[in-house]
Parts: structure tokens; sequence; C-alpha cells
């Protein structure tokens, strides 16, 4: 490379060096001019400035986001939720969730500004808007962890359990989200939700593709719901509540089968008696069967267990699923040899799955019959 080319890539580097400097200085300059507006300006100026800030945030990276936080702008908006405006509402709502996106720090810190509670009053509101943007403000927020125990303290569940009910399909998605995001949270002491939220989740659950991730979070719920007395009671009390779990047992992905199942055998495992026959009724052995061999290692355990529970015999005299198991792997060895047993044994119990789902087929086609379509994302 000659003395002239060198100077030439010297320049073009200078040249956007100083172009980059630039643009950084008219951010800069631009975010210390919006933070000034929050602050002192009246209240069409805060609108205006909270507009402005959702704009930029949109367009630039999480620096930028890092940037205006640091420079005070949080605050201001959080009083702005607060105002009876609903402009003033509406762009502070959306300028703190564009903040909070793709920012762990920013999350933290809105939350530790004290933004909790005037969401939690928003979701309160009739006005469906302004709702549905708070749950979904509290969606974000809730994903960051040390956040969770203050939100799932803050008496927004029973909130969002309402928009589980009356809200738009969005609105339903966002508030299984934070529920489900609220329930992983090991500081809570006290259950988040209670039987009241199953009747909802088992509706969404039913129109909803049982393989997709909300049907996931959905049955994640219902499984923590049916480890007490009263949510065990809704779920049986719910309009085909039964029948939905079981129905997710057969057409459900590896979690949301593994959560299904779970549900079931509480259910089973707190009374047989009282469970069993309604278990049964709803045509779950195919379901289950097929489980022991193709789900998760939990969700073939919990099966094995649960067909135990429905079996109708003395408990002494009971065949287990995993003697059962043993049994058929006995006769591969002996029919192919123990190199090909477990293939062999594997093949052996899916077609007796397969045979079993034949003796069914009358109750799953008259299910199938009366399905809904799907009104929920299957994403």
């Amino acid at each position: 490379m000659g003395e002239e080319e060198e100077e030439e890539e010297t320049t073009v580097k200078v040249s956007s060096n100083q172009e980059e400097e630039a643009w950084n200085l008219r951010k800069q300059t631009q975010i210390v001019e919006l933070s000034e507006r929050l602050m002192s300006g009246d209240l069409k100026t805060q609108i205006e400035a909270a507009r402005d800030i959702r704009k930029l945030v949109r367009k630039s990276s999480a620096k930028t986001r890092t940037k205006l936080a640091a420079a005070g702008v949080i605050q201001p908006l959080i009083f702005m939720l607060l105002s009876p405006n609903f402009d003033a509402r509406h762009a502070s709502l959306l300028a703190l969730l564009n903040l909070a996106v793709r920012n762990e720090r920013n999350k933290v810190k809105i939350v530790t500004a004290g933004a909790v509670p005037p969401l939690v009053e928003l979701l309160r509101l009739q006005n469906g808007r302004l709702r549905e943007l708070a749950a979904a403000s509290i969606l974000t927020l809730s994903a960051a962890e040390p956040n969770k125990p203050i939100i799932a303290a803050s008496g927004a569940a029973p909130l969002l359990v309402q928009i589980l009910s009356s809200g738009s399909v969005q609105g339903k998605v966002d508030a299984v989200t934070v529920l489900h995001n609220l329930s992983s949270c090991a500081e809570n002491r006290h259950p988040i939700m209670d039987g009241k939220a199953v009747s909802p989740l088992i509706n969404l659950l039913k129109e909803c593709k049982k393989y997709s991730k909300f049907a996931e979070k959905a049955t994640a719920l219902l499984e923590i719901l049916s480890n007490s007395e009263e949510g065990r009671i809704a779920i049986t009390d719910s309009d085909g509540g039964i029948l939905t779990l079981v129905e997710t047992v057969e057409d459900g992905s590896l979690v949301s089968t593994e959560h299904a199942v779970g549900a079931l055998l509480s259910l089973c495992q707190s009374c047989r008696e009282k469970y069993r026959e309604l278990i049964l009724k709803e045509g779950a052995i195919p379901g289950l069967l097929r489980l022991t061999v193709e789900g998760t290692s939990k969700a073939q355990d919990r099966a094995r267990t649960l067909l135990d529970l429905l079996r109708d015999t003395p408990q002494e005299k009971r065949l287990s699923s995993s003697v059962l198991e043993r049994i058929v792997y006995n006769i591969a060895t002996r029919v192919d040899g123990s190199d090909k047993a477990a293939e062999t044994a594997k093949r052996l119990l899916q077609d007796m799955v397969q045979r079993s789902m034949e003796l069914s087929m009358n109750s799953i086609q008259h299910r199938a019959a009366s399905c809904t379509p799907s009104k929920i994302p299957s994403k």
C-alpha cells in the first residue's frame, strides 16, 4: 500500500470518528433537553417530552436507554402516571415501557423509583387501553428477577386475573405471562393466585393450541393451583376442566404435557376415590400411556404414578408401570437380544399405546367434534 492510500484511509477513519462524535454529542444534548423538559416543563411540555423519549428509544440502542435513565427521566415519568390527564398517563406508560425493554438495569431502576403502585392503580381502571398498557409494563418489569417479589406483593395478581376474563387477546396473553413470571419467584411466601384464576385459565387453554408457549404457561399455573383444595375444586367445577387437561396431555408440547399430567396427578393423589372416575371418564388412559414413552422424564414418572392410581385393582395386586416396562423389556431381550432390546421394547409399548388409543377412539372423536376454533396466538 502506497503512502497516498495510507493517508486517504487515515483521513476516512478520522472523518468517520468525527461524525460519530458529533452524532453522540447531538444525542447527548437531546437527552439533556428531554430531561429538562420533563423536570421543569408544564404538563403539555412533559407529555411532548415523554412522547419524544419513546420515539428516540425505539430507534436507539440499549446505551441510549441507560443514558436517559441516568439523566433522571424515570422519576418524572412515574409522577405522570398519577396524573388525572389521560394523555399524560398514556405517554408516560409508553415511555417507561420502551425504557425498560431490553435493559435489565432500567427495569430495576423503574421499580426501585416507585413505579409499581401507580401501575397497579392503572390496572383498576375501566379504560381498557390504559389498563392493558399497565399490564404490558408490569410484564416487562417482571422479567427482572429482583422485581418479582415487589410486584408479587403489590396486589397486582388478582387484577391480572380479571384481565384473563375481560381483556383483549393481547391483554390475556400478557396477564398469563406476568402471573407465570411471578409464580417462579422463590420469595413468595403465599400463593399469588386463588381458585378464581382457574376458570379463565381453563377457558383460555381450551381456545389455544395445546403445544403453544401460551399453553405451557397456562398449564404451569393450573398445576400450581391444583396443589390447593380450592384450586382442585375449581378445576372440577369448571366446564370441561379435567377434559381440557386430558386433551393437553394428548396434544401438548413436552412442557405443557408435563404440567397437565402434574395437575391430574395432584387431583388423584389428594383423593383417589373422588377424582379417579372423573379422570377416567374423560378418556385419560391413551394419552397417559403414550406419555410414559414419549414425555420428559418427569412427565413419564408422573404418568406411571397416575396410571397406577387409576387402575381398578387392590394396591397389593396392582401391576405398576415400571414393572410392566421391565416385563416388556425382558420379552424384547428374548426376541431380539440385548443389543436391540430397548428399541424393541419401546416399539412394543408404542403398539400397546396405539391399541389402547383405538379402544378410546369414540370418546376422542366426540371431543374433536365439539372443539372450537383457536382464538389465542399459537406462539
